[in-house]
Order: C-alpha cells, then structure tokens, then sequence
C-alpha cells in the first residue's frame, strides 16, 4: 500500500502532466509548435493547479472527484484565465469554453475513474 504523501504526489503529478498535455495540445491544434512556447501557455494554468491544490488542500483526498477535483478544475480554470489576461494572453469566449470542458475532463475524469476503480475493487 503506498502512503498517503506519495498518492498526492502521483496525483499532482498526474494533474500538472495533464495541464501541460492541454497546452500542448492547444498550440499544435494552431498550428503552433506544441514544444516552443509551452511554458508561455502552460504557466498560468499550472500555477491555477497549485493554487486549486492549496486552497483545496488536495494532498488530503487526492483522488476524490468532488470534494477535491471540482475545485481544483475551477481554480485551475480561473486562476489560468485570470493569469493568462493579466499577462496579455488571450481569453476569448471560445477558448474558456474549449478549455473549461478540457481541463474538466481531464482533472474531473481521472478522478472519476480512479473512484470507480476503488469501489470496484472494494465490492
């Protein structure tokens, strides 16, 4: 059984692996390279996640779909938004949309799996 210190740590690695996978998926659907650049569009949304982890203290409940992964996607979302207009990126409607239903997928979905997962092998 792993502790609980190396299940947050697999889980925000998961989490951050997953951020930067939807920048990069982001700027090769533009027609950008998906690897120049990366930091500039993965940035404000990593620093989103660390702080939808902080203020959800995730490191409790890593893996739970509720209580920890809805707020780390909002914080994740707004928080990347916010640092992405406040550093002259782009927040057009469309993007938030695209991005919001991304990140949920990603930060929600594994989590969601995750769950059925344990419950399936408790029952």
């Amino acid at each position: 059984m792993r502790s609980s210190a190396s299940r947050a740590a697999s889980a925000f690695v998961l989490d951050a692996v997953l951020v930067i996978v939807f920048a990069a998926t982001g700027r090769a659907s533009h027609e950008e390279s998906p690897w120049a650049g990366l930091a500039l569009t993965a940035w404000p949304f990593l620093a989103g996640l660390v702080l939808g982890w902080l203020i959800t203290l995730a490191w409790r409940a890593p893996s739970s779909p509720v209580r920890i992964g809805l707020g780390v996607w909002a914080i994740t979302v707004a928080g990347g938004m916010l640092l992405r207009a406040a550093s002259g990126q782009g927040t057009a409607l469309p993007f938030i949309i695209v991005a919001s239903i991304v990140l949920f997928v990603a930060l929600v979905g594994w989590r969601i799996i995750a769950a059925a997962v344990a419950r399936r092998r408790r029952g």
